[in-house]
């Protein structure tokens, strides 16, 4: 794999979501926010994207997470429809749901993309685990 890859990044998520890939444990996780969904609609099953809760505007060289592989990646579209007598409301949500395996924690060596309405990029690199604690 090399010491450093790029890849493609889910940035502010949750501590407990990072707890779980740290332990390792695959985990499938629902990806709304836009700057994400972007991000995580890009990735592929087989690909490698770096998960953070970091936020997308303090993401920069030194932030850590973890590389973790793409398993599963499925779309998923809800249909809400409210009414009654004198209302109608239909209202459709999008989320993917992706399943990730975790691989190595990493830590961002530079940040290669990080435009709204693109997936975030960034170079890491693989931190030995006696260091990472």
């Amino acid at each position: 794999m090399g010491d450093n890859m790029e890849c493609i990044a889910l940035t502010g998520m949750a501590e407990r979501v990072i707890t779980e890939l740290r332990n390792n444990h695959p985990l499938t996780i629902e990806v709304r926010s836009p700057h994400n969904f972007f991000a995580a609609y890009n990735a592929n099953v087989g690909d490698f994207i770096f998960i953070t809760h970091v936020s997308p505007e303090d993401l920069r060289g030194g932030s850590m997470g973890i590389v973790a592989k793409v398993l599963k990646h499925q779309v998923v579209t809800h249909r809400i429809v409210q009414s009654n007598d004198s209302f109608y409301e239909e209202r459709e949500t999008t989320m993917l749901r992706i399943q990730l395996e975790p691989r190595f924690v990493a830590r961002v060596r530079r940040v290669t993309s990080n435009q709204i309405c693109t997936a975030t990029k960034v170079d890491v690199e693989e931190i030995p685990f006696f260091n990472a604690r």
